[in-house]
């Protein structure tokens, strides 16, 4: 899955907005942003890829602008309370959604029914990077490859399990189960921090894990990856294959963040908050997180974000249904 045409790639690496878009914000015109806080909004548990990139990319825009940043998280229901928090939030520039693809392109084809529209309900900001995922076992599991994972499912039909705390976890597994034709079975969390818990407990076998989230558990030992999701190897950990590279042939799966404002916020402040997050996205400590994830820096203009979220919607429609999902 190719989430981004050259234009925008070019962007992850620095060319094309930073330039005249930033030229003309100082410092001084973000100070009058007022004295209320800029809440950003998250729909994962903290210590999730997305919590982990607000938090940064938050202390970035607290420094930057010398403005009180708070990170609220709102995890659970797929992102249904964060996004439907801020779908009915006030059009002023004070409150944020930083989410994923989960909220914005997967959950309308997850779900026969969403309690809010995707595209209606929210003003796009900008887009502020894609990530990738690493196919996890505590490091205790006598799995040791993907060749064995897919050994051991066949072995014992319906016996093993992964768990997932958001769309492109849950998809990931899903994805792995059909193009290697195993039966395992699905359990469901609120967020993937929740499912880490119990993998390293033993009580679930394997699963997709955003690579922020991964990182300190495998640095630590408590992980092992197998694989990885995307086309390449992560830049963090060059010996650990792609999951193609492991034997499961067209395997390809990616996530995205960005930023949403509410319904009806008016557009120099769209503008406003799309330059302080994409000038907040250069600072080093916001660069040091991609690099130790191996993420994709991508910022857009509110309209690209736009286009951007529909050509995902039915990328992600098609990777849904390639993967046996039935809406719930």
């Amino acid at each position: 899955m190719n989430p981004l045409p050259l234009a925008h790639r070019r962007r992850a690496l620095g060319i094309g907005l930073a330039g005249a878009l930033l030229a003309t914000l100082g410092t001084a015109q973000a100070q009058d942003y007022g004295s209320r806080p800029l809440t950003i909004v998250v729909p994962f548990a903290a210590g999730s890829g997305t919590d982990t990139q607000a938090r940064i990319v938050g202390q970035a825009l607290a420094s930057e602008y010398k403005i009180t940043v708070l990170v609220e998280n709102k995890a659970g229901a797929n992102g249904f309370i964060a996004a439907q928090h801020v779908a009915r939030a006030a059009p002023d520039g004070h409150t944020v959604l930083m989410t994923t693809n989960t909220t914005h392109a997967a959950n309308e084809h997850l779900f026969k029914k969403l309690p809010y529209d995707p595209v209606k309900d929210f003003t796009p900001v900008t887009l502020l990077g894609l990530g990738y995922m690493y196919l996890v076992v505590a490091q205790d599991s006598p799995v040791k490859t993907v060749a064995d994972l897919v050994a051991a499912a066949r072995k014992a039909p319906g016996k093993l399990n992964f768990g997932s705390g958001s769309s492109s976890s849950r998809v990931g597994s899903e994805m792995l189960k059909q193009l290697a034709g195993l039966d395992v079975a699905h359990v469901p969390y609120k967020s993937n921090p929740l499912a880490v818990t119990d993998l390293i407990g033993g009580q679930i076998n394997f699963m997709f894990l955003d690579a922020p989230t991964a990182m300190p558990h495998l640095n630590g030992g408590k992980l092992r990856a197998l694989a990885v999701s995307g086309t390449t190897r992560m830049q963090a950990t060059p010996s650990v294959p792609t999951a193609e590279e492991a034997g499961v042939k067209g395997f390809d799966v990616s996530y995205w963040f960005a930023v949403y404002a509410p319904p009806g916020l008016p557009a120099a402040m769209t503008q406003r908050l799309n330059q302080m997050f994409i000038k907040a996205s250069l600072a080093p400590e916001v660069k040091q997180l991609q690099e130790r994830s191996s993420a994709v820096a991508a910022t857009s203009t509110p309209e690209e974000l736009a286009r951007f979220q529909a050509a995902e919607s039915l990328k992600w429609g098609k990777v849904i249904k390639a993967a046996g999902i039935e809406p719930e």
